[in-house]
């Protein structure tokens, strides 16, 4: 799974076989069909519990990934958005006022021209 470790078991035997020389009469062909037989458990337990950590790690993994959505989701997601609301508003009220600030620019430019075309009406007149 990526980005996960998951833990695996293996099982190994310590020690020598001491029961090689056991038995004449079948004793040894059944110590040895039960020593067979519980390698073969052991393996089993031993894969079992690799599975079953490797489910509770995932468990684990899953929930902790699922509270991040959720914190994704219900807080990050939402204040981002309130902040873009934020900055869009300020950027809207910018442009307005730089509108009604050139408007009044262009309102008084065309003052100061009707102001000097009626000095020069009044030159001319005298």
């Amino acid at each position: 799974v990526a980005g996960v470790n998951l833990p695996v078991f293996e099982s190994y035997q310590d020690g020598a076989d001491s029961y090689e020389l056991a038995g004449l009469a079948k004793g040894g062909q059944q110590l040895k069909r039960l020593k067979a037989n519980y390698g073969k458990a052991i393996n089993m337990l031993v894969e079992l519990a690799s599975l079953q950590t490797s489910f509770v790690t995932l468990d684990v993994v899953i929930k902790t990934t699922n509270r991040r959505v959720n914190a994704i989701e219900h807080v990050i997601i939402p204040k981002i958005e309130r902040t873009l609301a934020y900055i869009i508003s300020e950027l809207d009220e910018l442009e307005r006022e730089e509108f009604y600030r050139l408007k009044k620019v262009q309102d008084k430019k065309k003052k100061i021209k009707a102001q000097k075309e009626a000095l020069q009406a009044e030159r001319k007149a005298k």
